[in-house]
């Protein structure tokens, strides 16, 4: 009597019950889908560094052609453009809020705007890591020395008002505004990478040293050489 053997259809059928249906792909607004690859720029840009990061590459993990990204940034330059530009915002509109409440104590504003930095680094390490590197495009909207200058601006025009009411020359506050942003960000910088101490003791030590060296200041100081 012949056997009838069934492992095979049995097989087939189980086989064909294991493998997946195929994904349902979401069609994308152009809003949504141009959100969708500033993410995915923004990954690969903070990840590799513009040079090393290809249209192919965010083209490949948004699921999409190339042609789809050159339709909405023009190449790799405008998606980075974007991208920096988004960053900067995000940056400025955060140390400019801490900054906002002009009637508060100095020591009060330089604490909120020190907080307001570690506060950007912490929770968006990738887009620091894309703003402190020199811009490689020309026609970017902005570097991240421009960033500091605008902030620096905002803490000039504080400072010139406490310096006048003190009795320091206001035209020195632009100086100053310099020095404290820079040492700010500078630190931001350092502390991105080594995350010790905690960022609440980080802006204690900056403000400790900002605060105690501008309110110790000389109205005229001069050098102890030279």
């Amino acid at each position: 009597m012949a056997v009838r053997r069934r492992e095979g259809r049995a097989g087939g059928r189980a086989a064909d019950e294991a493998t997946p249906a195929p994904a349902v792909r979401v069609r994308m607004t152009g809003t949504q889908r141009r959100q969708q690859l500033v993410d995915i720029a923004r990954e690969l840009f903070a990840e590799k560094g513009f040079e090393a990061t290809s249209i192919e590459e965010i083209a490949h993990r948004a699921g999409v052609s190339k042609p789809v990204v050159y339709e909405h940034f023009g190449g790799k330059e405008g998606v980075y453009a974007v991208v920096v530009d988004r960053e900067m915002r995000r940056l400025l509109d955060s140390v400019l809020t801490a900054l906002g409440a002009g009637d508060e104590h100095p020591r009060d504003l330089l604490e909120r705007a020190a907080h307001a930095l570690l506060d950007y680094v912490e929770g968006s390490s990738d887009g620091f890591r894309i703003m402190v590197r020199n811009s490689p495009v020309a026609t970017s909207t902005g570097t991240f020395s421009s960033l500091l200058s605008d902030i620096a601006s905002q803490v000039e025009h504080i400072l010139g008002r406490h310096f006048d009411e003190r009795g320091y020359d206001p035209k020195l506050a632009a100086l100053y505004a310099q020095a404290l942003v820079g040492m700010v960000a500078l630190t931001g910088q350092w502390w991105l990478e080594v995350r010790k101490p905690d960022k609440d003791e980080v802006a204690a030590h900056l403000v400790n040293l900002a605060w105690n060296g501008l309110s110790a200041m000389k109205v005229t100081p001069t050098l102890r050489t030279g």
